[in-house]
């Protein structure tokens, strides 16, 4: 069955709002569908409700409990730093291969669509010596790149489309997730995003009643599967 990676320009671009957006989708074709978001930081345990894996969970229909948590995102840092300070400042590491070896196993045991989300953008480093990029290359999905609609985004997706294509990864679509308070035109933005990305280039409105977007999940849902 189908699985992918989404992965971001950076953070808060609406990796988490693409990645739940899908898995309704799925849901509301009666497929099966599982997520994953193996890395978070800025996770609160004591509130848990609003972080990116309880969105997901919820997403799943799911109740959103310790086990749920561990099962979706089993490495969680309180700090909102990138992957590898967060887990510096508890002490800890992050082994980048007990990571790739937890994906591989959900992408071996899965009986449906498989969505995993990564943690910041695609160069955020995980330890001392790896970045998201390291793990992308070796858990090696195709991958859904999102980016917001700021202004300098322009520049953040071609650098990170080029980064992607040079390591021979599989681009399969870039999300533009609407930006709030963005200085710079939706469209414009994806009318000159379309002169230079080499993968289909899909638009989210974050503004609008979300059956708006059920036609962009549908499209995006055809290319991955």
């Amino acid at each position: 069955m189908p699985a992918a990676f989404i992965t971001g320009t950076g953070t808060g671009v609406g990796k988490t709002f693409v990645a739940a957006g899908l898995i309704r989708y799925f849901r509301s074709l009666g497929h099966p569908v599982a997520a994953l978001k193996p890395l978070v930081s800025g996770f609160d345990p004591a509130a848990p409700s609003g972080s990116d894996p309880a969105i997901l969970i919820e997403a799943l229909g799911r109740e959103v409990k310790p086990e749920e948590l561990e099962r979706v995102s089993p490495w969680r840092y309180r700090a909102p730093l990138s992957p590898d300070m967060a887990a510096r400042a508890e002490n800890k590491a992050i082994d980048l291969q007990a990571v790739v070896a937890f994906c591989r196993t959900a992408i071996a045991g899965n009986d449906g669509a498989l969505l995993i989300e990564g943690i910041g953008g695609i160069m955020v480093p995980l330890n001392a010596r790896h970045t998201l990029l390291d793990l992308m290359s070796l858990v090696n999905l195709p991958l859904v790149l999102v980016a917001g609609s700021y202004l300098g985004t322009l520049s953040h997706v071609l650098s990170a489309q080029d980064v992607i294509l040079r390591h021979v990864l599989e681009l399969r679509a870039i999300v533009v997730s609407e930006s709030e308070d963005a200085s710079v035109p939706f469209d414009s933005t994806l009318a000159t995003l379309a002169n230079f990305v080499e993968a289909p280039l899909l638009g989210l409105r974050r503004q609008v009643p979300a059956r708006q977007n059920d036609e962009v999940f549908q499209k995006l849902a055809e290319l991955i599967v």
